[in-house]
Parts: C-alpha cells; sequence; structure tokens
C-alpha cells in the first residue's frame, strides 16, 4: 500500500488559518543532549551556579533547542505531513528565556500565499509563535515554506 499524505496542500491553506499544536515541557535532559550534540556547553546552560548568577536566576535552554523543537511541533498538527517539499527560510525572533520545565507550544497563522511557475507546487508563509505555560511569546518569527499542490 502507498503512503498517504494526511498534510494539507497549498491549495487547502487560507489566509488566517491557526494551527496550535500540543505542549511539550522542556526538561534538563533535552538540554544537555542538545549541548551534547550542537557541541554549545555554554555555562548559561550547563553550570546552575554560573546561572544563579545571571538575571534569569537559573539555567535556561538554548534559544536553538527551543526553535528546533518548534519544527517538531509543527509536524504534530500533521498540516504538513506529506505535503511539504522544503523548508525555505526561518525568520526567528527570541523574545524570552525558556527555563527547564516551562511548557511550550507553537501557533502557526498563515499570512501570505504565493503561486510558483510551477503548478504542482506553492508557497505559503506562516507568522510563528512559541509561547509557554503563561501564554507568553519567547520566539516570534515567520517560516516559508513550499508545499505540494492537489
Amino acid at each position: 500500500m502507498a503512503y498517504q499524505s494526511r498534510g494539507l496542500t497549498f491549495d487547502q491553506f487560507n489566509l488566517g488559518d491557526t494551527f496550535v499544536s500540543q505542549a511539550r515541557t522542556i526538561t534538563e535532559t533535552d538540554v544537555v543532549s542538545f549541548a551534547g550534540l550542537s557541541g554549545d556547553f555554554n555555562p548559561l546552560h550547563t553550570d546552575e551556579e554560573f546561572g544563579k548568577t545571571t538575571p534569569f536566576g537559573t539555567r535556561i535552554a538554548h534559544g536553538m533547542l527551543v526553535a528546533a523543537i518548534a519544527t517538531g511541533m509543527a509536524n504534530w498538527t500533521g498540516v504538513f505531513e506529506g505535503t511539504t517539499i522544503a523548508l525555505m527560510e526561518q525568520v526567528i525572533q527570541y523574545k524570552g528565556a525558556v527555563k527547564f520545565g516551562d511548557t511550550m507550544h507553537l501557533e502557526l497563522k498563515v499570512i501570505e500565499k504565493k503561486e510558483t511557475s510551477k503548478t504542482d507546487r506553492g508557497v505559503a508563509v506562516f507568522e510563528t509563535r512559541v509561547c509557554n505555560q503563561e501564554g507568553k511569546a519567547v520566539i516570534e518569527g515567520k517560516w516559508t515554506l513550499m508545499m505540494k499542490r492537489q
């Protein structure tokens, strides 16, 4: 049996459509694993005693870790499964720190659609917000994706 895409195509997105992911709590294990993978062992992320001396009062998660987790959260929504051709651009603005134990979710809103010269694809632009358990944005940005057409 052939794979059946369950994601939305370019044609199925409408300006203003909003998608919200399930939430996920950021753990110490997430941060330690990301430090090992990226090689970023900045004490801001890995040294609790150093973290206590910062304005945050504790260690915080890597911003790129939270941005990477957001891409997974986008896939949890199901709207991109099997219909994304390429992630063309990500604009990331960090708005706040993520502490261990904070619970994040992703909000995506369709803000632009562009036709392409190829009839089997189109470009959709999404406003993105990664919010914590208080609903405050810790990352805001814009993702541009090339999507399959029907």
